[in-house]
């Protein structure tokens, strides 16, 4: 059963984020939200895109010793980081702020650490635009970034969701420990054949004598933009070998295993356990799922995929697709990128540069104190 301070602490802190205005009916207790498409026609026809908002929550890696300065001015900001020093059993706020990076760094304190404070960040948006939140229609998080998007629509609360995140955290640091493994960005050239690389650098862990070695796409950034993660000599591989598998850049990530792979898997009962005992809703808003880029249709839905996405490649390229895909002429919405890091940003231009000229990052501390 989830402990009794995160009980406690859901009864303290409840999500406070305006909700979208054609949902702003809605009461508990009615039944599921209607999803946009079944909107009668009449709504449809007068919403402008172009007046409406979308939200992107960054994963791990994007952190930074100082992230949340100056944000406790922000209404609800010092709730959040006080239930997170009762759920995780440390103070993540001075952990935040002054480091030591190492610390912030480690899997076990950096995806708690995004999360609470790419939220915090949705409270700095509020009071600086408040429309921003209000017309907001569709959300999307990359890796632990999607607990974040799932709290925002209403699908979680913030505390059960950031209980999930520290089992989830622990249970893949304790998973990264098992193998030297890694994570590898890649850019390649057109020619560029991911999976028959990773075949190859698998047939070499097999001379080397590794057994049963694992190396795979484990997100799809952008057109011929990859993160390729497995097994250390896989990757130590492919970065000797990338100019003969048309690679044009190769960067070891700063993560402590390979993510989002087949070495996950003993992380996956400790998450599914903890989602089975959360209270899940279908969002209120449209909130897409890494692992095929697709809109989460029920609670169900949500504690399946969110399972599976640990052991699955993030389909961050084709989520942007499906998120902006519009008949032609239409407007794109305003994007902010709220967290940490604007690489959701850079990785939006490579994919959609119409959708990117609106985009604002929202940084998670202020902006007089950066």
């Amino acid at each position: 059963m989830l402990a009794s301070l995160v009980v406690a602490s859901v009864r303290k802190l409840r999500p406070r984020f305006p909700r979208h205005r054609a949902l702003s009916t809605i009461q508990p207790g009615n039944g599921s939200p209607p999803s946009l498409e079944e909107t009668s026609a009449e709504q449809r026809s007068w919403k402008d895109p172009g007046d409406r908002s979308v939200l992107l929550f960054p994963g791990q890696g994007s952190q930074f010793v100082g992230m949340g300065r100056g944000l406790l001015r922000y209404p609800n900001v010092g709730e959040m980081f006080e239930a997170a020093q009762e759920i995780l059993g440390y103070d993540l706020l001075s952990l935040c702020l002054n480091g030591p990076e190492e610390e912030l760094s480690k899997t076990v304190h950096c995806q708690p650490a995004v999360f609470v404070t790419s939220l915090a960040a949705v409270e700095k948006l509020n009071h600086q635009n408040p429309k921003a939140i209000e017309t907001c229609v569709a959300a999307a998080g990359f890796s632990v970034g999607e607990f974040a998007a799932l709290v925002f629509s209403g699908a979680m609360t913030f505390a059960q969701a950031l209980y999930a995140v520290k089992v989830r955290a622990e249970a893949m640091q304790r998973a990264s420990e098992l193998v030297p493994s890694g994570m590898l960005s890649v850019t390649g050239k057109s020619q560029a054949q991911y999976k028959h690389a990773c075949l190859l650098a698998k047939e070499h862990c097999r001379g080397l004598g590794v057994e049963e070695p694992v190396c795979a796409v484990a997100t799809y950034l952008f057109p011929d933009g990859r993160v390729i993660a497995g097994h250390r000599q896989a990757l130590d591989f492919l970065q000797q070998n990338a100019r003969r598998l048309h690679f044009l850049r190769t960067k070891m990530l700063p993560v402590s295993g390979a993510f989002h792979t087949e070495l996950m898997s003993g992380a996956v009962e400790p998450l599914k356990d903890v989602l089975r005992q959360l209270e899940v809703h279908r969002p209120e808003i449209s909130v897409y799922s890494n692992v095929d880029g697709k809109r989460y249709m029920s609670d169900g839905h949500v504690r399946r995929q969110l399972t599976q996405q640990l052991t699955a490649p993030v389909k961050w390229e084709q989520t942007l697709h499906e998120m902006f895909e519009r008949a032609r002429g239409q407007r794109f919405p305003r994007v902010y990128e709220v967290g940490p890091g604007r690489q959701l940003g850079a990785t939006l231009q490579r994919c959609n540069r119409k959708a990117f000229d609106g985009y604002a990052h929202v940084h998670p501390a202020d902006d007089d104190e950066r």
